[in-house]
């Protein structure tokens, strides 16, 4: 199969671009007295180094290391008359970089051109356009256009060209550019014009420029390419400390991704490393995307009725009463002694809880199955238990053994979860599976409790699953509209009850209730616990989907021992509770770092 045009790629899924290129030559000791374009003739094997390494990582757009090759530019080296010569070897040595790779694209860079003479700048800008437009690049980027000014510079020239070009703007957090224009009037002036995608680059790190992303992308109809560059250090408790580490990059490009984002990659200070840890991460997330629809060809004559919710099981009965549940999430163990977690699930029975929730390797890590933890609570314990199953690890064969296996050890609660890819666990060599995801394992499920397996096949005479089916929810998704979308199939799918997300801001909990009241599905508020100021400032910075309020870090801020921060996690959560207690059927809470007694707390009295 030949390669895709630009605007064909971003149809088809996401792609990824490189990471910076200057930064990457100042890497190498190439100090900024150097002309970083000329590099291209006089030592070629270092550019092709970079592009390499971008390939190695996995990038589907290589940028042309072309940023300042303009006349204007190249005149303060006295290279003005190689403006042809560099921008044909750039070329060049980016697709020989990715010969062997027919679908990866040529991005053709080209900077901010200054001067005080315009029709000199609009003259660079078109000189640089054909010389790379001729040399086989597959599309043109204008990189960094921070001014109208400059932008209207741009539009002249590719006004008069018939090829595939995207501008790429530097916007603050409030979607403005360096003077002063809003993002509106960028859109305005591009009313008239018909560039490929829109693209924002570089600006003060990848938190910032997720601001603009969410701000921009509702009002945008264009394709969206985002590339962020690694921004400056965060003063972190007086240690001026570099936030953007790979993972860290990633977390916010998996984040424009679920805003819509068709296009990610980097600017100055990305490295090939992150764009290898991005690659890692985004192929996973792209394939769950797609895994939802499982499809199981079957006769509907060879259904089985699926049992009532409240004949299922224990849970399932309370479910449809108006009893207020109450769940606590145990962490299975790392090694595979259970006494202590029997214990603690003993407690647990004790002060009044209806279930224990056991996460399917939280975080992608490795503990003892939530399967043979369950059951072990169950028969030592003596209180039923929801178990979480995650499609990260296993394949639909395996999904379905352990399923019919949960119905063979009476465990008949299971939390249907898409899971997190591995990458971003202790295990980042691993492969994650997601032959479904959330919603085709709730499809899955529905089908085994008509007594159906995957394959179509009936699992025996009268034989049928009898399996609660649970499922997750976000009400502080950063694309609200994606999660409610999610939310509806798998409800159409099958799904009996909701456990959310942990929520700390009542307000956000209660207006998504509002929107999913006509589903009237059982909804289980999340509400957990915070152990301390740094707990609380984790979650807040690192835990993607929580959102904790101002007033709550505050709060915890001001306790100052242990003791007292302890004692100041567990009034927020109870306020919080109270808050929301007549608008939900349960609460979820946590055992932060496996002290029940603080979950215990939490909910005396509810």
């Amino acid at each position: 199969m030949g390669k895709c045009d630009l605007a064909t790629a971003l149809q088809n899924g996401i792609l990824v671009f490189d990471g910076g290129f200057g930064t990457e030559l100042y890497r190498k000791n190439y100090f900024v007295n150097t002309s970083y374009d000329n590099l291209v003739l006089t030592d070629p094997a270092v550019v092709s180094s970079i592009h390499q390494a971008y390939v190695d990582a996995g990038a589907d757009v290589l940028t042309t290391n072309t940023y300042s090759a303009n006349r204007l530019s190249l005149t303060r080296f006295g290279l003005a008359e190689k403006v042809a010569e560099i921008n044909c070897a750039a070329v060049a040595l980016a697709k020989k970089a990715a010969a062997g790779r027919e679908n990866i694209l040529i991005a053709g860079s080209i900077g901010p051109v200054s001067g005080d003479d315009a029709a000199l700048r609009t003259g660079a800008i078109a000189e640089q356009a054909s010389a790379l437009i001729g040399s086989g690049a597959d599309f043109l980027i204008f990189e960094s256009i921070s001014n109208i000014s400059d932008l209207q510079d741009i539009l002249k020239v590719v006004r008069k060209v018939d090829f595939p070009w995207v501008p790429s703007f530097v916007f603050d957090g409030n979607g403005v550019l360096a003077d002063g224009s809003n993002f509106h009037a960028v859109l305005t002036e591009l009313e008239n014009s018909a560039p490929a995608a829109f693209g924002i680059n570089c600006g003060t790190g990848p938190e910032t420029t997720f601001e603009a992303v969410k701000l921009i992308i509702p009002q945008l109809k264009l394709p969206l390419i985002v590339q962020p560059g690694a921004g400056v250090p965060k003063n972190v408790d007086n240690r001026f400390m570099p936030m953007t580490t790979p993972e860290y990059f990633t977390t916010y490009a998996l984040r424009y991704v679920n805003l819509g984002a068709k296009g990610v990659g980097g600017c100055c200070g990305i490295t090939p490393a992150h764009i290898s840890d991005l690659v890692r991460s985004l192929k996973p997330m792209t394939k769950m995307e797609n895994s939802a629809a499982l499809k199981i060809e079957v006769r509907e004559a060879d259904l089985l009725p699926a049992i009532p919710t409240e004949e299922k099981s224990t849970f399932g009965k309370k479910l449809i009463s108006d009893k207020f549940l109450k769940l606590i999430e145990l962490t299975p163990p790392k090694g595979f002694d259970l006494t202590d977690t029997i214990n603690k699930a003993k407690l647990c029975k004790e002060a009044g809880f209806d279930a224990i929730n056991l996460p399917d390797g939280p975080r992608a890590s490795c503990r003892v199955s939530q399967v043979i933890t369950a059951a072990e609570i169950q028969e030592h314990a003596g209180i039923e238990t929801i178990i979480h199953c995650c499609a990260r690890d296993r394949n639909l064969i395996s999904l379905q053994s352990m399923i019919l296996g949960c119905m063979a050890k009476k465990l008949n609660n299971i939390l249907f979860i898409t899971g997190d890819p591995p990458k971003l666990g202790n295990y980042p060599f691993s492969s994650g599976v997601f032959d479904v995801d959330s919603i085709g394992l709730v499809k899955l499920q529905s089908r085994l409790n008509c007594g159906i397996d995957v394959g179509g096949q009936p699992l025996g005479k009268n034989i049928q699953t009898a399996i609660v089916s649970g499922v997750g929810a976000d009400p502080n998704a950063i694309d609200p509209e994606r999660e409610y979308r999610r939310l509806a199939e798998k409800i159409e799918a099958g799904a009996e009850f909701i456990i959310t997300q942990p929520v700390f801001d009542p307000d956000a909990l209660l207006k998504f209730l509002k929107r999913i009241d006509h589903f009237h599905i059982p909804v289980i508020a999340g509400v957990w616990p915070f152990a301390s100021y740094r707990n609380a400032e984790f979650m807040k910075n690192e835990v993607p989907g929580v959102v904790v309020p101002d007033w709550i870090m505050a709060k915890m801020k001001a306790a100052e021992t242990k003791e007292a921060q302890r004692d100041a996690g567990i009034a927020i959560a109870r306020q919080l509770l109270n808050e929301i207690h007549g608008a939900v059927r349960g609460v979820a809470t946590s055992a932060p770092f496996g002290n029940v007694k603080t979950a215990i707390e939490v909910c005396e009295g509810y």
